[in-house]
């Protein structure tokens, strides 16, 4: 009898524990962008950190100016200079042309039209049912904007409240990384600690590949734009090297903008661009980002790549971003429990055997 009552009262507990077990995980998937957002935020806390704590170490003399909470805000506002400086020196030129452009819109149609009659498949369209179509295309454009500034607008506010957490995190993440920590049980508690400390080194060190990538492109498309001579080929340079912090979508958000600005002038700079970026992506993608990916976070390049390919499809541009760093942390705790698991399960069946011998 009393091994029935404890295998009702085992049985009862596993059902509890299942129901609750599909309550969270129906929760969790409720607040899914929440906590994706919580997440990412956490991660770039985890990933910053390090350049905070380089900058509250600098110093004149014996006084720390920057120590504390002020590294913090010294770097944010680094950040929203440079980005004020970029756009006083990169916006006039683009609103001067377009208030031009603007101007001449009915004489610059017809040229537009000659020169697609001039392409070797002209002849097979109807320019008339053309012209109609642009018509349409401009009287929708209004609409469409609107709504794309709508949509803008909801990323930018979620931009900003990313911005707010991290700077959360950074601030007052110790308090809550020990926090979580004494959840877990103090015997197994060093052990996991050790494991996100290396983690967390791996993860800053996964910033300088991506800053080492983000300025190879930038460098190298400003020298490309400026022998080509693509209007504003500085601002564009730039753009693109900050534009790749975004994997795959960074570089073909790159490419459309450059070559609307190139279509402009001449069919040989769009040429030139088309081909200075497949030539590039080709070298990025199969050289340069799984070798110093691999040289910082220790992943082979194939993981790399799956990685940036399961987080594009899980969460789109913020599941990429985050997606390498991610798989460092994966890798690391599959190494520390897996490997080393099945490493002391092996010696424990082996012991037997000598002890035989």
């Amino acid at each position: 009898m009393v091994a029935l009552s404890g295998n009702r009262h085992s049985l009862r507990g596993d059902i509890v524990f299942t129901f609750v077990l599909i309550a969270v995980g129906y929760l969790a998937w409720l607040a899914r962008d929440v906590l994706i957002m919580l997440y990412v935020s956490a991660l770039f806390a985890v990933i910053l950190t390090p350049l905070i704590h380089s900058t509250a170490r600098l110093r004149i003399g014996r006084w720390y100016p920057l120590k504390g909470s002020r590294a913090l805000l010294f770097l944010l506002l680094a950040l929203a200079g440079a980005i004020a400086a970029y756009i006083s020196f990169a916006i006039p030129p683009v609103v001067r042309d377009l208030e031009n452009l603007s101007g001449s819109i009915p004489t610059r149609v017809p040229a537009i039209l000659a020169r697609i009659k001039s392409l070797p498949f002209a002849s097979h369209l109807n320019m008339a049912q053309v012209t109609q179509d642009l018509q349409t295309y401009a009287s929708r454009l209004a609409a469409t904007t609107l709504l794309s500034i709508r949509s803008w607008a909801g990323k930018l506010a979620d931009v900003a409240m990313g911005f707010i957490l991290t700077a959360y995190f950074i601030l007052e993440g110790d308090q809550a990384y020990r926090w979580s920590l004494s959840f877990v049980p103090a015997d197994k508690r060093a052990r996991l600690e050790g494991v996100l400390e290396r983690a967390g080194v791996r993860m800053g060190r996964w910033l300088l590949g991506q800053g080492s990538l983000m300025l190879i492109l930038g460098v190298t498309s400003t020298i490309v734009f400026a022998s080509l001579h693509i209007r504003y080929a500085y601002a564009l340079g730039v753009l693109t090297g900050l534009l790749n912090i975004i994997p795959v979508l960074g570089a073909a958000i790159s490419i459309a903008i450059v070559l609307l600005v190139a279509i402009f002038d001449s069919w040989g700079k769009v040429l030139g661009v088309a081909i200075f970026y497949v030539v590039y992506i080709q070298v990025e993608n199969s050289y340069l980002t799984p070798r110093i990916m691999q040289s910082r976070v220790h992943l082979p390049g194939i993981a790399v790549i799956v990685s940036l390919l399961l987080g594009f499809a899980i969460e789109g541009i913020l599941g990429a971003m985050v997606a390498v760093p991610t798989a460092a942390l994966v890798a690391l705790l599959l190494e520390e429990y897996l490997q080393q698991s099945a490493t002391g399960s092996m010696a424990a069946e082996d012991a037997p055997a000598r002890d035989m011998h």
